[in-house]
């Protein structure tokens, strides 16, 4: 009688040669033999291949995951998610982060997300979350992590020789890249001077989404930014067609890119915007799309157009800092857009900052998100891709910082608004620099405080066309008739598929005046 076979417990790396041998074409008996286990485990790794892969490929492979032997997630998979964002973002920046440092932010997102249970940070959950990922020890220790220099490079020399040899004009090269935008997040104490914070009502902001940019090497082609949220319907989205948006819109419980969002949005989205792109052009309908390392992402082999000639290529792990293209300031300069957007829009609407903050809908971010993102230069994204194509620079002789331009105007704005004249550019900087929705996030009370005194001021004395007003009473129109009158236009234009986005802008522009123009009103009443 044969003896009890022993119990063999596979590391991920042994699940991973055994799928690689199953492609190979050995048969499940001599893998079963190799490995010492039964047929049915062999069969049964075959079953999992994808969720084995995409999870080896979710990890750093110099860290040891391979070493694993189970794929046990968190309790937590929401928590989880977002902290593996954070971290790896903090690592695209070479920012040291301890092991204090990521329970704390662990313990923070924990509360921010309104998430219910016992949780505790505590040194247990720290081992067993890098052990999930794969983080090594010294990143828990406040070692600074530096992009893989030498896996950039090998990348970079291999990406050259493909489009070489695919005869691929810059034309045809895409990047794109996603990163979160907390977008209620205002301006902290860097700009609201001595403002008592005991008596601020909005400590911070827990509103996120996903945008994605995407576009080509010439900055010459920039598809709709992809933005991914939490509802599928948002409150203010009633009376909207969503195919007129400015933007592509997907929805997801977690508000994250998954396999399935960016599968759809390349089928339905990326490849008939490029394959009309390149056919305007007179170009070969023939396309590369260059994506950050996969969390569990579509393999590269999915991602293709139905003729095969429009293809995906991952970067490789760790580079993101390196050579990414729309990590190389363009996702920063969209961000620094929208919030000067942001606070541009506060300041013309004259509200305080409670009816500011409960105004604002995801709606109006979407549209200040896609505003930013054209406002973005295709000489800036040309300077993007210059690690990738180093000879070609004959536009980036000259380099300007478009984030640096924009705070100093934003700067110069407010030192000429009363009571704010000392607000300088690094202050400016230290708001367009936040990551997160931290406190670092509240109102700038003060500066819509003299902002209103100084309008209300102005609107003292009558002007002709309130006096007309006042001598044809029965003709005069209230801001508030007018606003109501605005925001049914707005919404009638939302729901018709042949409008222009510049029409759109333009009546959002107008509301804003009119809601600016009440608050005036209404505070001169008092």
């Amino acid at each position: 009688m044969l003896g009890k076979r022993k119990r063999v417990v596979l590391t991920i790396k042994d699940k991973l040669d055994i799928i690689k041998k199953l492609e190979e074409g050995n048969s499940f008996k001599k893998l079963s033999v190799l490995y010492g286990i039964g047929e049915s485990t062999v069969r049964d790794i075959k079953k999992n291949k994808e969720r084995i892969i995409n999870y080896a490929n979710s990890s750093d492979p110099t860290s040891g995951v391979s070493k694993r032997k189970s794929m046990k997630s968190s309790t937590y998979e929401e928590l989880d998610r977002v902290m593996i964002e954070w971290f790896n973002q903090q690592k695209t920046n070479g920012i040291p982060v301890s092991g204090t440092i990521c329970a704390k932010q662990a313990r923070f997102f924990f509360d921010a997300l309104g998430m219910e249970g016992d949780f505790n940070a505590s040194s247990g959950w720290l081992t067993r979350f890098k052990q999930r990922h794969g983080i090594p020890k010294a990143a828990g220790k406040g070692t600074k992590l530096k992009g893989d220099e030498t896996a950039a490079s090998e990348f970079c020399g291999n990406f050259q020789a493909f489009v070489e040899r695919e005869n691929l004009l810059p034309e045809q090269i895409y990047g794109a890249d996603q990163t979160g935008l907390f977008w209620k997040c205002l301006p902290t104490r860097t700009l609201a001077f001595d403002t008592d914070q005991s008596t601020c009502e909005y400590r911070t902001s827990r509103e996120r989404i996903i945008i994605m940019c995407c576009a080509n090497a010439t900055g010459l082609h920039k598809l709709n930014l992809c933005v991914v949220g939490k509802a599928k319907r948002p409150r203010a989205f009633k009376g909207t067609d969503l195919s007129n948006l400015p933007v592509t819109y997907f929805s997801q419980k977690s508000a994250w890119i998954e396999p399935s969002i960016l599968k759809q949005w390349f089928e339905k989205c990326f490849v008939p915007q490029v394959q009309k792109h390149l056919k305007s052009k007179g170009l070969r309908e023939k396309a590369v799309l260059l994506l950050d390392f996969p969390a569990a992402y579509p393999a590269e082999e999915l991602l293709t157009s139905d003729d095969g000639r429009i293809v995906v290529k991952y970067l490789p792990p760790n580079v993101t800092s390196l050579i990414q293209p729309m990590s190389q300031g363009v996702l920063t300069t969209v961000k620094r857009y929208y919030r000067a957007g942001l606070i541009q829009k506060y300041m013309d609407e004259g509200n305080d900052p409670k009816m500011f903050w409960k105004n604002l809908t995801v709606l109006d971010a979407i549209y200040e998100a896609s505003r930013a993102w054209n406002q973005i230069r295709s000489n800036t994204i040309t300077r993007a891709w210059k690690k990738l194509f180093p000879g070609n620079e004959e536009n980036s002789s000259v380099s300007i910082d478009d984030g640096a331009i924009l705070a100093a105007n934003l700067a110069t704005v407010l030192q000429n608004t009363e009571d704010c004249e000392h607000v300088n550019i690094e202050n400016i900087e230290q708001w367009f620099d936040s990551r997160s929705s931290g406190s670092n996030c509240q109102v700038l009370a003060d500066i819509v405080g003299a902002a209103d005194r100084a309008k209300a001021a102005e609107q003292k004395k009558p002007s002709r066309k309130t006096r007309k007003a006042e001598l044809n009473p029965e003709k005069h129109i209230s801001h508030k008739a007018a606003l109501e009158w605005t925001e049914n236009l707005l919404d009638y234009l939302e729901q018709q598929d042949d409008m222009l986005l510049s029409d759109k802008l333009v009546l959002r522009r107008l509301r804003t005046i009119i809601r600016r123009k009440q608050r005036i009103q209404n505070k001169t009443h008092l």
